[in-house]
Parts: C-alpha cells; sequence; structure tokens
C-alpha cells in the first residue's frame, strides 16, 4: 500500500488554540488524528469522537472545534450540541456521550497523578510539582492522554521536550 505524504495541519498556525509541534506526526490510516484541543473540548462536552467521523468534517469545521470556547458551562453545551449536530449531519449516526469527570485529574495542580508518575519512572525522565502546576490545563491534559495504556507512547517524549520538562 502506497503511503499518501500530508501536507501541514491546518491547525499548526491557527491564531488562538495551542497546537503542538509534536502533532503533526499524528497521523493514522492518512488521516489526520484529532488535535488535542478538540480532544480537550470533547472531553469536556462529554462527546467520543471517533477517527473516521473526524475525517468526515469539512476543514473549515474543523477549525472551528479547535476554536470554539468551552470556558462557561453555556459554552460548553453549545460545543456538545454543535459537535452532535457534525456527527449526525456527516454519518447519520448519534454521537457516542460520555461522562464528564467533575474533577479531572489534570486540573489537580497539587498532585502528579500516578499513571503519570508511571510513565516517568518508566521512561526514566523526572517531573516536579512546581513543573507540573506551571504547566497549562491543555498540557496537563496532553500528558496525561499520552501516557495511557495501549496509546502510542512515542509523542510523551516529544510532548515533554515542547513542554521544556527535559532539561531539569
Amino acid at each position: 500500500m502506497m503511503k499518501v505524504k500530508l501536507g501541514p495541519s491546518e491547525f499548526k498556525n491557527l491564531k488562538g488554540i495551542e497546537y503542538f509541534k509534536f502533532e503533526e506526526d499524528f497521523i493514522e490510516e492518512n488521516v489526520r488524528c484529532i488535535p488535542m484541543v478538540v480532544r480537550f473540548k470533547m472531553d469536556a462536552a462529554g462527546i467520543k469522537l471517533k477517527l473516521a467521523e473526524w475525517s468526515k468534517f469539512h476543514p473549515s469545521e474543523r477549525i472551528q472545534l479547535a476554536l470554539l470556547p468551552v470556558s462557561t458551562q453555556e459554552q460548553t453545551d453549545q460545543y456538545h450540541q454543535f459537535l452532535i449536530g457534525l456527527i449526525t449531519k456527516y454519518t447519520g449516526n448519534p454521537a457516542t456521550i460520555l461522562a464528564i469527570e467533575p474533577l479531572p485529574d489534570w486540573g489537580n495542580i497539587d498532585q502528579i497523578p500516578a499513571m503519570l508518575k508511571e510513565k516517568l519512572t518508566e521512561s526514566q525522565l523526572h517531573l516536579s510539582i512546581s513543573q507540573w502546576q506551571k504547566l497549562t490545563n491543555i498540557q496537563r491534559f496532553v500528558l496525561l492522554k499520552l501516557c495511557r495504556p495501549g496509546h502510542e507512547n512515542k509523542n510523551f517524549p516529544k510532548a515533554m521536550a515542547e513542554f521544556g520538562l527535559l532539561n531539569s
């Protein structure tokens, strides 16, 4: 099977979002994976989005999903409805609804989650509590997503480096 070389993501130079360099490598079956900023917002809105669904969205809709705010409950509810509408429009299927974690691990700045500590030990890396506290919400979210069992973990050290965490 021939591998198609994809150009840069539509998110690469998009103003108003946190998009990480290591995400340019997120490609599966010649489709760019869902950027972390969208995954972060989907978790907040309680919706699971499959790559097959994401790939059907128009690039402008994907950009809108990256840019729409989820800072208030009203914004999060609007995001939820918008995403449900897109999934239904392109697939004809109902969206997969997820439970919304009231206190997600990335939001606890007083403690590094056990799963992340295990990954750091396994990777022979270190993260201090003060470094954890200085990260943005989405950076903490990303580290937790990248250290989950079953996740392709080659991007974990890349994220640590990009977040300035390897020079300690």
